[in-house]
């Protein structure tokens, strides 16, 4: 049963993956201005690193310090050897420190409950608190696509669903080499229908949709590019490979200063003029424009993102004068 305390939806504009075997990395990560840092034990360690990496990870997260960051490990998928072993390493040994668990390559809800059920037995087993450890479920192949709102639904603890390009690209035969950009000749978004297939199954389930990563670390521009599209349509946030590009989908994730003071007049409006001050109106004006309820929740989106990114007003509502 999932933890009523828990807050699931974290901020989330920059997921910064961090090999789990690299020293270096985990303590250079940790004073990254990034939302979220997952220590990787799947594609970022090679298969011999990866039982060392798991008392690595463990070792930083207890002794790290992660400040105003959400603490995830991506273990390895349910395919594999490896995953019950990497689930309790971790968890018995920092489950305390952690906040969610990643679980990669996910093609049906069966893979959600199982990591749910082993991760309650572990918070019984070591005392900790149950269902307070979160699962962010990363979809990767035409299997997890197809099968993505039950995904979405099988276990309160889920937080995030997650696009893996890599893997989808070539489980789909796709035409290209360059992960994030666009197959060549292809004359429209080929990212659109999954990109939007995975946000109505993350939204009908109040969760967060998050962008897989852009591996041209360097092309900073074209991350942006990339970002902005997830952006616009109501992605949370993208992966982050490159401390350069860090501070970008904090930018591109965030509302403009411009909207987000208007976000805030226009709840602040809506308060007023609904108030018995204010008239107790369900509609009004605001400048040249009419705001109602539907006003009032698309200003929520706007004001929550910018909020969340720590944004500070410029502007105040002033009532009018009665």
């Amino acid at each position: 049963m999932s933890s009523p305390a828990v807050n699931r939806l974290r901020p989330r504009r920059s997921c910064l993956a961090v090999p789990g075997s690299n020293p270096r990395f985990l303590e250079k990560a940790q004073a990254l201005p990034a939302d979220q840092v997952f220590l990787d034990l799947e594609d970022a360690c090679a298969p011999l690193a990866k039982p060392e990496a798991r008392h690595t990870i463990v070792k930083f997260l207890n002794e790290g310090d992660w400040s105003g960051k959400t603490r995830v490990v991506r273990v390895n998928d349910w395919t594999t050897e490896w995953t019950y072993r990497d689930v309790v390493t971790v968890v018995e040994g920092a489950g305390q420190n952690l906040d969610c668990v990643m679980l990669p390559k996910v093609q049906d809800a069966q893979q959600i409950v199982a990591l749910d059920l082993l991760l309650t037995q572990i918070e019984k087993t070591m005392g900790l608190e149950v269902g307070r450890i979160g699962i962010e479920a990363q979809i990767e192949n035409a299997a997890g696509l197809v099968n993505v709102d039950a995904i979405a639904a099988a276990s309160p603890r889920t937080e995030t669903i997650i696009f893996g390009p890599a893997d989808f690209m070539a489980s789909i035969n796709m035409k290209t080499l360059v992960v994030g950009e666009q197959p060549p000749g292809y004359p429209a978004d080929a990212y659109h229908y999954i990109l939007m297939r995975i946000l109505m199954a993350a939204r009908m389930h109040n969760l967060q949709a998050i962008d897989g990563p852009y591996l041209q670390i360097r092309n900073v521009d074209g991350f942006r590019e990339v970002a902005g599209r997830a952006a616009a349509l109501g992605f949370d946030g993208k992966w982050v490979l490159h401390p350069g590009q860090v501070e970008a989908a904090n930018e591109v994730f965030s509302p403009a200063q411009e909207d987000y003071d208007r976000a805030e007049l226009i709840l602040d409006a809506y308060d007023y003029y609904t108030s018995e001050a204010g008239g107790k109106k369900g509609s009004a004006m605001l400048g040249d424009e009419m705001i109602d309820e539907a006003s009032r929740k698309m200003a929520l989106v706007v004001s929550g993102k910018g909020r969340a990114a720590g944004m500070t007003r410029t502007s105040v509502f002033l009532p009018p004068e009665v």
